[in-house]
């Protein structure tokens, strides 16, 4: 009989660390990727003004001419100007998104407007030439003011042509295979929920299980603090060997910015995990406590 009991107990046990193994799996992707929110607040965190020059220094290297570098810098001046609006746009088309891919809407339509950043772009390279006018090529250099303004427009036409006044992403946008992906996150985002409080109510099965199987305090408590004990170590070692190591993987061509950037976004994304194990490792440990000093202070129940 006892036997049975410890077989059962160690059965219902090991059902319970893995229980604990997806249901942190779940708790972390639900904290994290599959929330909008925490998508949105990741963005905003991005340094969009220092990765475009990173970007446009990497990519237009010495293909500038130097007397033209003020046009970069009144570049540069709008997009930082226009970063909390392009956030907020960004942040809009995520929502968007998002309620495509958790089943709130039958259209997947991202939009992120341009148009002021282009009026406020204009703007600054038109004050840019007019302030910058002798640095300009000498034919230029030599224009009278409203001659000047008909070849900024001209020159401006041009520039325009390569900036769009919407970015629109749609379902005819993206590649099929990401599309797919995207179509079957949609179909399981409920089950993702029931998997979620399915999992609760099962480690509330298992653990009253436990309890019921044990019949004393000391039992119990000790099972489940070892338990809970062993998972919240695990996982918080996990956690810290991705935030340890993971951000230190050299990685030559990405922009500072956006390395520094990536190392925040990796630590937000295992934090849930981290609470998750802390939380785990102190309850666990409580438990184990309880299940040494319990039968002191009532040994005829034990």
């Amino acid at each position: 009989m006892n036997f049975l009991k410890g077989l059962l107990t160690s059965l219902l046990t090991f059902l319970l660390f893995l229980s604990l193994a997806a249901f942190g799996t779940l708790f972390a992707l639900r904290s994290t990727l599959l929330d909008p929110d925490f998508v949105v607040a990741q963005v905003e965190k991005l340094d969009i003004a220092a990765l475009t020059e990173e970007v446009a220094a990497f990519q237009l290297s010495g293909q500038v001419p130097a007397e033209s570098a003020f046009l970069e810098e009144a570049l540069y001046s709008a997009i930082a100007e226009n970063e909390p609006y392009l956030k907020e746009q960004a942040g809009a088309a995520i929502r968007s998104g998002y309620d495509y891919l958790l089943g709130k809407s039958d259209r997947l339509n991202m939009v992120i407007s341009l148009e002021p950043l282009k009026g406020d772009v204009k703007a600054k390279l038109w004050q840019a030439f007019q302030q910058n006018q002798e640095s300009l090529s000498p034919e230029v250099a030599a224009l009278p003011p409203e001659m000047l303004e008909q070849y900024f427009e001209e020159f401006y036409q041009q520039f325009e042509a390569e900036i769009p006044s919407e970015f629109v992403i749609d379902e005819s946008d993206v590649p099929l295979d990401v599309m797919d992906v995207a179509n079957i996150l949609r179909e399981n985002a409920r089950n993702i929920d029931t998997a979620y409080y399915g999992l609760i109510a099962l480690m509330v099965v298992l653990v009253a299980g436990i309890i019921l199987l044990h019949r004393s305090v000391k039992g119990a408590t000790r099972e489940l603090g070892i338990t809970f004990l062993i998972y919240g170590i695990i996982e918080y070692a996990g956690v810290w060997a991705t935030q340890r190591y993971l951000p230190t993987l050299p990685m030559p061509d990405m922009p500072p910015s956006l390395q520094t950037w990536l190392n925040g976004f990796i630590n937000d994304l295992v934090a849930p995990m981290q609470i998750l194990g802390i939380g785990l490792m102190v309850g666990g440990a409580v438990l184990i406590i309880v299940s040494i000093v319990y039968p002191r202070l009532r040994p005829a129940e034990e």
